[in-house]
Parts: structure tokens; sequence; C-alpha cells
């Protein structure tokens, strides 16, 4: 009888056990249901407007531009701001309103997505304030299929650098961004064009290749060797812009905790006149970055080195090549004066030449650039920061140093 009594003992107890892991379950996945049906009531309440995890990024683009991906509602509406105030010593001090940025997205499936990004610079556009534009940064359809290849067409982010993916301002410690990633990549850049991309998990590789608008260079300001020679043949998204196709490639190695190491590359013709009697044929554009980025804890670093070069002659004193290599180093000194607020502080070397190559062997330490930042960053909140520096440079050994302060923000 006491056999029979402990064996209907241990069954009633495994029951209660199984009864009670089966409400365990229950409850979390009630709870995850609520959490869920909670997101979508107050996006459709906010019009699309939901929090960001600033975590979260998609194909390596920022939390904010990555908000489409995870929203509950198919519509999705973020941005980005970024405002500042310089002294250079050897001029006058000036405020800019530099960036405010609205981000669009919606989505008309599970695997069908829009994505588009609005910038107004300096203000927006008027007559009284030349220095301003309103400009479509990217507009692009996903094509979502599995995580080893997904296709994207429309004015897109071309998948070079550091920055150019990830270009809000709360992702790098400068007040502006790093001026390799300006004048050689260069960031901001989208250009008209169609992308395959994916994932390999088992290699833990992201890769991206596709072919994009090329790049005019045959222009006034390579002719003249000018500093943003090779940011000033961007064609954007401009009305009729010309077209002539060019290739574009990257990889991305992520199997170490806390580091993204890559290379990107870029070849295409170097002329993109809408007028092709004007063109210079037989001359291309080849670009190619190594960058990384590691975060570990409060230590954090990025960095790349870049150069762009063009096999052909497009003018007897024109530009030929420019590369250049920066670094960016940061800690978060936070716990060390027991504040819950990040305050990472940082250091950037930058050694760069926009114009370190011309037809003519001419002029070409005009350009040469050293920079030295070092600030800090005061995170009031995880989507905003307070941003100081001072920078000490040097172009063909003349200084120009400045102190600037500013904020940064995402929604």
């Amino acid at each position: 009888m006491r056999k029979i009594t402990t064996v209907l003992s241990v069954v009633a107890m495994m029951s209660i056990g199984i009864q009670a892991e089966t409400l365990e379950e229950r409850v979390k996945a009630l709870e995850e249901q609520n959490e869920v049906l909670t997101e979508e009531v107050l996006a459709s309440q906010s019009a699309g407007f939901t929090t960001i995890d600033t975590e979260q990024s998609y194909g390596g683009m920022g939390a904010a531009a990555s908000k489409v991906y995870y929203s509950k509602s198919p519509l999705s509406i973020g941005g980005y701001g970024e405002m500042f105030y310089a002294n250079p010593e050897n001029g006058d001090d000036f405020a800019d309103v530099y960036r405010f940025v609205t981000y669009v997205g919606y989505r008309f499936s599970d695997n069908i997505i829009l994505n588009t990004e609005i910038e107004y610079e300096h203000g927006g556009a008027a007559d009284d304030n030349p220095g301003g534009k309103v400009v479509v940064e990217f507009m692009y359809l996903d094509f979502l299929w599995k995580n080893e290849i997904n296709f994207r067409v429309g004015n897109l982010l071309v998948p070079m650098g550091v920055v150019n993916l990830r270009h809000e301002p709360v992702l790098f410690n400068t007040i502006q961004r790093p001026e390799v990633e300006s004048v050689l990549l260069p960031s901001t850049w989208g250009e008209n064009g169609v992308m395959a991309y994916g994932r390999f998990d088992s290699l833990s590789i992201d890769y991206s290749a596709g072919i994009v608008n090329a790049l005019n260079l045959d222009s006034t300001q390579t002719r003249d060797a000018d500093r943003k020679w090779i940011r000033s043949g961007r064609v954007g998204a401009q009305n009729k812009g010309s077209w002539s196709p060019a290739f574009v490639a990257r990889v991305d190695y992520t199997g170490i905790n806390g580091l993204l190491a890559g290379v990107s590359g870029y070849y295409g013709g170097a002329s993109n006149l809408q007028n092709d009697a004007n063109a210079i044929s037989g001359v291309n554009t080849t670009m190619f970055d190594v960058h990384a980025l590691y975060n570990n804890g409060p230590f954090s670093a990025y960095g790349l080195y870049t150069q762009t070069s063009v096999d052909g002659d497009l003018g007897p004193s024109a530009a030929k090549k420019g590369n250049g290599y920066y670094v960016n180093v940061a800690y978060d000194v936070s716990e060390f004066i027991g504040i819950s607020q990040k305050l990472p502080i940082f250091v950037q070397y930058s050694d760069f030449n926009p114009v370190s190559q011309t037809v003519d062997g001419l002029n070409e330490n005009a350009q040469q650039t050293e920079s030295l930042i070092t600030g800090f960053n005061l995170f009031v909140h995880s989507q905003a920061t307070l941003k100081f520096e001072y920078e000490q440079k040097k172009i063909n050994n003349v200084s120009e140093n400045t102190f600037s302060a500013g904020f940064a923000f995402i929604f």
C-alpha cells in the first residue's frame, strides 16, 4: 500500500510540476503577446512614432534608419538632427542648424519595404540662404527574401566606409563627420542603383554588391585639383541626373565579439555627363577602403584607410589621386565619476591628402591635412547627446584651430 501511495505521490508531484511549467509558459507567452499588442496600439495611435532601440541596426545602418524594419506598425517615422557652434582662432565664430532629417518608412508586406530619408541642411533652401538645401538622401524598395540574399532598388546608400551607412550623429563622437569620410568617400553618398545584400551566419560575414550611378569627376573641381573634387562628383537624386554604371561591393566580418572589420571597393567611369559628346572616354575611377569598428564595454574605436584614383587624364593640372586615414578612440568615464549618463572622452587623429597626386605633378602638398580632435559627449538620453571638442588642424602646415560645441539626436 505504501508503495502505491508513494508512486501516486510522485505522479501527482510530476503533474503539478508539468502544470506549473505549462502555466509559466502560458503566462510568458501572454506577456509577450500583450507587449506586441501594446506596441501596435501605440504605433497606430501615434501614426508610426514609436521608440527606438538604439542597439538595433539593419544591414549596418543607423538605429533610426533601421526603424521601419523592426516597427510593429506598417508606417514608421523617425529622423535625426544636429546643430553646433564653432569658434575658430583665425576667424569669426558662428552657429549652424546643420541638419534636420526625417525618415519615413512603410511596410507594404513582411517582404516589401519602403525606406526614405529627406534632409534639410543649414536651415533648408531659401533665396536668402544660399547654403541651405533640401534633398532626398535615399529612397529605395527592399525585397526581403532570406537571410543570405535580399534585393534593394532605388536611390540607395553606397556601402562604403564607416559613416556612410551609419551617418546618424549620435553614432560618431566628433561634432561633424570625419573629414576623411566627407572629402574622400564622400558621405552622405546616395546614388540610383540596384543592390544584393545578405549575411552568412555560419561565416559571420555580411556582404553587399551592386551597380550604382557613377561619380562624375569630369568637372571644374577635378581640373582645378579642388579639395572637394571627389565630393562634388556625386550625382545623387538630382533631376534627370546622368547615368553611367559603376560597381560597388563590401564585405564585413563580425566573428569576434565587439568587432566589425571589412573592406569596400568601387569601380566606374570617371566622366558621367548628360551630354555624351562632352564626355571623356576611357577614364575610370577606382576607390577602396579598409575599415573597422570595435566596442567592448566602455571602450570603443573606429577608423579606416581609403584611396581614390583616376587612371586617365581629365586635364593638365587635374587631380588624379586622394588618400588618407583616421582613427577615433573613446572611453566612457561615467562609472568613474558616478553618473548614469554615458560620457565618452575621445581622441581622433586624421592624416589625409584629398589631392595626393596631380596630372602635372604640381601642388601635390597644397591640401595635405593633419588633424587632432579631443573632446567628449554627454548623453543626456540614449538618443540625445551634447558634444564638445577642440580641433588642432594643419593644411599644408597652416594651422586652423577651432573650439566647437553642439548637440545631436535621433528619434
